[in-house]
């Protein structure tokens, strides 16, 4: 089998049949020894300066998630949770699983008024709309099994960061000020993301150091820290006070998983990637299987019959992915079946090659609009070692609350 691929963009490009067209636009980094892709340059680094003093790919990957939860705050994070695929050298392979999960005291009624209508706004801000958070017990089950360096060294980047503070670039400022009327309603978030009530601006220096207080606490005792240490009762306490429900019995309970990844094959690449909760697995493996019976090498890159194909198949991958899938811990899916050839060439049947498909027709329910909240980072390095990590606060920004002392947004 030919290089195991985790990308998207090299999803795109698999499926395609060929090479990315070349545009108007800088020269793409390349590298010999590694690589680290992030949302953030000063993330990127910190995973690049740990691969140089000789971490491998995980290493660097725990490197980049506490710094993005400095630098990125919209997304990065260590109040929220996510999902990790990991490749090694030796072909282990593996994906663990730290999504935040329910409190105790969760109900499916408890976003409804009496009438059972949803009240607007309950599910997505403030402590009510908060799951315990999972990307510190992830990052702290990746680093004791698959890591090679100590904790302390691989934090140390964030802990600077948030510390000493970090030059905003124009886009940091534009995010931090998306944020403001939500952060007004909340002191805790407003004291550190507002800039005592005027735009942040290109150039400015954002200090956190109540965040970096509690990274050198995670730094310095790991998860215990954040799961029963001062970082959850400070969680609990503000969730007490505002109306949220949980508990310090949640945080104690919190396990990150360890899970085996999906695999499929298309056209000689073997891809090896995330298996449910996240549906992102299935989904590619079910599209590059619907694809495999059209000649898009022949069709051309971006040809308009070639994306036909790409959309129809798009389609009904994600047709499954709001029908079909979901969590292993509450339902069964019978994976193999959506990840089958034999199931794609039954979706095949009913695509048209000219004629796009109205998504209706596939059934109910269809897909709401997707947001853009979510961030992914990608690393290769020099022996091989490749991690492919996503994690969410869920909306930007999660639930706009900062619990009082802590400096961690939480999600919602």
């Amino acid at each position: 089998m030919k290089t195991v691929k985790l990308a998207l963009a090299a999803f795109l490009a698999l499926s395609l049949g060929m090479q990315t067209a070349q545009a108007a636009a800088p020269a793409p980094v390349s590298a010999e020894h590694g690589m680290v892709v992030s949302a953030h340059r000063l993330a990127s680094d910190a995973g690049v300066e740990v691969l140089r003093k000789g971490g491998n790919a995980v290493d660097a990957a725990i490197a980049v998630a506490y710094a993005l939860a400095v630098t990125f705050p919209e997304a990065g994070n260590i109040g929220g949770g996510g999902f990790m695929t990991i490749r090694l050298h030796d072909g282990r392979q593996t994906f663990i699983d730290f999504r935040e999960t329910a409190p105790q005291a969760a109900t499916a009624s408890m976003y409804q008024d009496a009438n059972g209508n949803v009240i607007p706004g309950l599910s997505t801000r403030g402590y009510r709309a908060v799951a315990i958070p999972g990307t510190v017990a992830g990052l702290e089950l990746a680093r004791t099994r698959y890591g090679s360096r100590p904790r302390a060294a691989l934090m140390a980047a964030a802990i600077r960061l948030a510390r000493d503070g970090f030059v905003l670039d124009h886009g940091d400022a534009q995010f931090l000020n998306e944020g403001a009327a939500d952060f007004a309603k909340d002191a805790p978030s407003a004291r550190i993301f507002m800039k005592n009530g005027r735009p942040w601006q290109k150039g400015d220096t954002f200090v956190q150091a109540d965040l970096s207080r509690m990274l050198q606490a995670i730094s310095t005792k790991g998860a215990p820290a954040f799961y029963t240490g001062e970082i959850a009762q400070r969680i609990v306490a503000a969730s007490r006070t505002h109306g949220g429900v949980m508990t310090l019995a949640d945080f104690a309970a919190y396990r990150a998983v360890e899970r085996k990844p999906v695999e499929c094959n298309y056209r000689g690449y073997h891809i090896v990637s995330a298996p449910l909760p996240s549906s992102g697995g299935v989904v590619i493996c079910e599209t590059l299987n619907i694809l495999s019976g059209y000649p898009l090498g022949a069709l051309g890159f971006h040809s308009a019959q070639g994306v036909h194909y790409m959309t129809e198949a798009l389609r009904r991958a994600f047709h499954d992915r709001n029908v079909n899938l979901g969590d292993p811990d509450f339902v069964k899916v019978d994976v193999g079946r959506f990840v089958s050839p034999a199931y794609a060439a039954t979706l095949r049947a009913g695509i048209a090659a000219d004629t796009a498909t109205p998504s209706l027709s596939l059934g109910l329910p269809g897909s709401g609009h997707e947001g853009t909240n979510t961030t992914h980072f990608s690393i290769v390095d020099a022996q091989g070692n490749a991690v492919s990590l996503t994690y969410t606060l869920n909306d930007w920004f999660g639930a706009r609350v900062t619990p009082a002392g802590t400096g961690i947004l939480l999600n919602d």
